[in-house]
């Protein structure tokens, strides 16, 4: 194989005791009589470590013949196996390789102090790798997996860069890192007592009490951890990893569960920490908008997820975002994907007319005296329309979708229990130690057909998943998974809350676009939850808006079209929107701007009309 080839056998996948070794039998070096594929047993001596099973297979890079034969690519019926050409002007060896035919990065993101650096990228490219190595919980070994990390050869490496004086610190011992975990959800499961109990532990800066009060989670800091919501455990997070004193803070994913003002709000606290601290923040996000708004600097991270991946030199922020999805990288003469992403423009949209598919009357709901109570206003949605919900954390909006999918009774009001509704709710469990492709095969005798993995599976990137069991998935995966499983259903209506959660800038393009097509191509009906602005503009017809009082009270009036509804909606957080004169991506205007002043004066806080 040439050098600028690698092979890559993942483990998970790589089923032998289910297949008839297709790879090694069509290898033409095997044929020949070369050891290019053979059992890992085979391939190591008796008392020699290596990684994975001694049935599963290794491939020889050295004998390889690399992606010009791809036979055995072809012939693995699990997908287990890529033979990929990296990039020819990648000529440096990696930062880091995990073994074997396993995962490779190269280069390195270059925290600085006072200013935020973020990093955007596919899920499984490598960040969170990167994020290990600055924290000094990975002792990157070069490539060479075999031998003995060693941080001094690391050093001469990279003697010289953005990362020498950093590296020096870390190999001294004189960074202290603070990290915010990338799923909030799985908190409970590691911590058992109350949320103040938790935070105390963390108040190293004497700023406890004033972060609390910021981010608006005083209500929650004495309930036992194991009863927020995914949004609170977000902000939770955000203050348990602000609270500390440290040189280096990397916060994964600061927006999943979060309304637009409260990122905006943890946007402006990782800013002021940086600039008044002279510390150095690594944030890793989804959200355009509020990456774009928080960032400083960008690395773009780019290759083949659960392969090898690629992290770039800093760019500017606007700059880098661009060539993300433009898909070609100016300065690497790269191109890192075949087709630009582009954001479509829908706004605004003309209000639907169509026949009326689902009408609800007024409802109410309430927990118990001095808890959370919610008034719906009665409405309808329209046959094959989507339906967009917005509205801040804690204002009833998945206590409405509760109401009307069956698994809350109204106080007042009544549903119509003959409704056929396909529900994703905001948080995905799984409790049920089953294949993916069992699973999804349960719901629907379309499974597998043409029309359905070009409908669902192929939009929704499922193929390399569905050998895998649900409790294996990541919290990507499972979000995908399932957004499957709710439009494979035969339904009235298609109820989604928080799809965009945990998906990366690619995914939720075509997650949104899968959504949207199939409502179209189905005269299917659909109501959409979320926070992510793209994707509510992308996918709703009309938009219902809730405000209120978070955690005390709740209010939705009738559904009204995208304009009057998204301007109502941003004039009560007080942000405006543009859109990039490139892109079309959304925009957040930066507060007191000239933009933001003017169109607050015009009234047209959901993008300027054209």
């Amino acid at each position: 194989m040439a050098e600028d080839s690698i092979a890559v056998v993942d483990l998970d996948r790589c089923q032998p005791d289910r297949c008839n070794y297709e790879c090694m039998n069509f290898c033409p070096p095997n044929r020949t009589g070369k050891e290019c594929i053979v059992k890992r047993g085979d391939a190591y001596d008796e008392d020699e470590p290596f990684e994975g099973g001694p049935d599963q297979v290794r491939i020889s890079e050295e004998i390889c013949l690399g992606e010009t034969c791809g036979i055995c690519v072809e012939k693995c019926p699990f997908d287990a196996i890529e033979i990929i050409n990296l990039p020819q002007e990648l000529t440096d060896e990696p930062i880091h390789r995990y073994g074997e035919n396993a995962f490779a990065l190269y280069g390195l993101p270059a925290p600085q102090e006072g200013r935020v650096t973020g990093i955007l990228g596919p899920n499984g490219i490598g960040k969170t790798t990167a994020v290990q190595i600055l924290a000094d919980e990975l002792t990157p070994n070069l490539g060479e997996y075999a031998a003995e990390s060693d941080w001094e050869a690391v050093l001469d490496e990279y003697r010289g860069t953005a990362l020498q004086d950093y590296l020096e610190a870390l190999i001294d011992d004189a960074v202290d890192v603070a990290r915010k975990p990338q799923y909030v959800d799985q908190i409970p499961d590691q911590f058992d007592g109350t949320t103040r109990q938790l935070l105390e532990r963390t108040d190293e800066r004497g700023e406890l009490d004033a972060l609390v009060e910021r981010v608006g989670i005083e209500p929650v800091v004495d309930q036992d951890i194991d009863t927020l919501s995914g949004g609170e455990l977000q902000r939770v997070a955000l203050v348990a990893t602000l609270a500390r004193d440290a040189d280096f803070y990397f916060l994964d994913e600061i927006t999943p569960y979060l309304d637009i003002g409260q990122r905006m709000t943890a946007a402006r606290l990782i800013q002021e920490l940086a600039e008044d601290g002279d510390r150095s923040m690594l944030v890793v996000e989804h959200d355009l908008a509020i990456l774009d708004l928080l960032a400083d600097a960008l690395h773009v991270a780019y290759g083949e997820p659960g392969a090898f991946g690629v992290i770039t030199d800093p760019k500017s922020t606007k700059n880098g975002i661009n060539e993300y999805l433009r898909g070609y990288l100016d300065n690497e003469n790269m191109r890192i994907r075949q087709e630009a992403i582009e954001f479509e423009q829908h706004a605004p949209r003309n209000v639907t007319r169509g026949d009326v598919a689902i009408e609800y009357p007024a409802l109410k709901k309430s927990y118990g005296d001095g808890e959370f109570s919610l008034e719906v206003e009665a409405g309808e949605i329209k046959k094959s329309e989507v339906l967009g919900v917005v509205g801040p954390n804690g204002i009833g909006k998945s206590t409405f979708a509760k109401l009307l999918a069956g698994r809350l009774e109204p106080d007042e009001g009544e549903i119509d229990a003959r409704l056929d509704i396909a529900y994703k709710p905001q948080y995905i469990e799984i409790d049920q130690p089953m294949r993916v492709d069992a699973f999804l095969s349960s719901i629907t005798d379309d499974f597998g057909s043409s029309y359905w993995n070009t409908e669902i599976a192929q939009p929704l990137q499922l193929e390399r998943v569905m050998e895998q069991n649900l409790n294996d998935l990541s919290g990507g995966e499972r979000q995908r998974v399932a957004i499957a499983a709710c439009l494979s259903k035969d339904a009235d209506l298609y109820l989604l809350d928080e799809p965009s959660a945990h998906l990366d800038v690619e995914q939720r393009v075509m997650a949104t676009s899968a959504i949207r097509r199939y409502a179209e191509n189905h005269d299917a009906t659909a109501m959409v939850i979320d926070h992510d602005i793209y994707m509510i503009d992308l996918l709703s017809d009309r938009l219902l808006v809730f405000d209120g009082e978070p955690a005390d009270h709740g209010h939705a009036a009738t559904p009204q079209g995208m304009r009057e509804g998204m301007n109502e909606f941003l004039e009560n957080l007080d942000v405006t929107f543009r859109r990039d004169e490139r892109t079309g991506r959304p925009r957040i205007n930066k507060p007191g701007s000239n933009l933001d002043r003017e169109q607050k004066q015009a009234g047209e806080y959901y993008y300027s009309p054209e």
